[in-house]
């Protein structure tokens, strides 16, 4: 393995009146003193500048199915090289990955691994891209930049999987190095973001328009479910409305069961039945592709055409059956056009979850 000086300078801050730098990667806009750490724990203030400081140390390298970003628009059944650093730049109190986006312990990050050798350690095992995953990528954007560029170079896509808290420069400059992106949607009130996650919802608005609009990054995007919290069927007619409006009917949305965990032990995980009624409500919107995660329902898993009905994907979690797409990704039933990144045949990677040691790998 390669020596990496684990803290590097950082982007996207500058110096206040009163002598604290602020950071201004995302619009938690932290104000530091010398010593000082942001929100997200992993950028920091040392002396007059803002550094990461864990550029090339992450919590662990696995290979995953794409399907489980999740991404069903995007490759399905290639093998996907995952890994993430720690901590986060939310404090969301319903966290499913708590262990690592809520770390403050540096033994969280035992692996390490520079840009070129997860390009290269990626390519040799078989993955068709790399997925910035676990915590999210944007609080550690250099690496995860760094990493990206290497990656295309050796013909490896890049994923992210993120929250979209960012703001306006940095968003342009991270997306313009992402292929596809999964973006969680927590909600669609102020109030709850507010409250539940100590952020604010335009701000991941502006970055899933972004991504639409000005990227040739592929979208999906996920909301995960709480019982009592986001899932009245008012709220999510009001975000299949704005969907619809601002992202189009062809950006895939998936409904995801939420479990207890954190500091939300207290609320009874999603029945089944609440992402059945999301989902016929976002297709009722005018959606094409709607999906459901964390339980298993094979009809809601699997992608149908648009254009005739017929069922172009068959999914059972994340093994992929019939498939009925042709060399262009159209419906083989009608010749729509299903939305996509698809290639003249799926992968077959299967359900497969494979931890790499990047010390023997790479």
């Amino acid at each position: 393995m390669s020596s990496i000086n684990n803290t590097v300078p950082g982007r996207y801050w500058h110096r206040l009146d009163d002598g604290r730098i602020r950071c201004d990667l995302c619009p938690r806009y932290c104000q530091l003193k010398d010593g000082q750490r942001g929100l997200c724990f992993v950028r920091a203030r040392e002396g007059d500048e803002l550094v990461l400081t864990t550029y090339g140390r992450s919590s662990g390298f696995c290979i995953d199915p794409i399907e489980k970003k999740p991404l069903n628009h995007f490759l399905p059944g290639t093998p996907v090289f995952s890994f993430g650093t720690a901590g986060c730049n939310l404090a969301c109190k319903f966290c499913q990955n708590w262990d690592i986006s809520k770390s403050r312990e540096i033994d969280t990050l035992a692996a390490s691994a520079t840009p070129e050798e997860i390009a290269s350690t990626a390519h040799s095992l078989g993955c068709r891209s790399v997925a910035y995953t676990y915590n999210d990528p944007v609080i550690f954007l250099e690496y995860a930049v760094d990493t990206a560029r290497a990656c295309r170079e050796a013909g490896i896509r890049s994923v992210a999987v993120t929250a979209g808290y960012i703001c306006d420069e940095p968003r342009r400059e991270f997306f313009a190095h992402m292929d596809a992106a999964n973006v969680d949607l927590k909600a669609f009130t102020e109030d709850f973001y507010h409250k539940l996650t100590g952020g604010h919802l335009q701000p991941v608005l502006d970055t899933l328009k972004y991504i639409r609009d000005e990227t040739d990054c592929w979208l999906e995007v996920t909301t995960l479910l709480i019982p009592g919290h986001n899932d009245s069927d008012a709220e999510i007619e009001r975000l299949s409305a704005w969907f619809i409006d601002n992202l189009g009917a062809d950006v895939p949305l998936h409904f995801s069961a939420f479990h207890p965990d954190f500091k939300m032990t207290d609320v009874a995980a999603t029945p089944p039945a609440t992402l059945r009624r999301a989902r016929e409500i976002a297709l009722k919107a005018g959606l094409h592709y709607v999906y459901v995660g964390n339980v298993h329902d094979a009809d809601a898993d699997s992608t149908w055409c648009p254009g005739c009905g017929q069922r172009v994907i068959e999914r059972d979690w994340y093994v992929l059956g019939d498939w009925r797409l042709d060399a262009q990704g159209c419906c083989s039933h009608c010749g729509h056009r299903v939305a996509g990144v698809f290639e003249a045949s799926p992968g077959n990677w299967g359900a497969r979850r494979l931890p790499v040691q990047m010390a023997a790998d790479a």
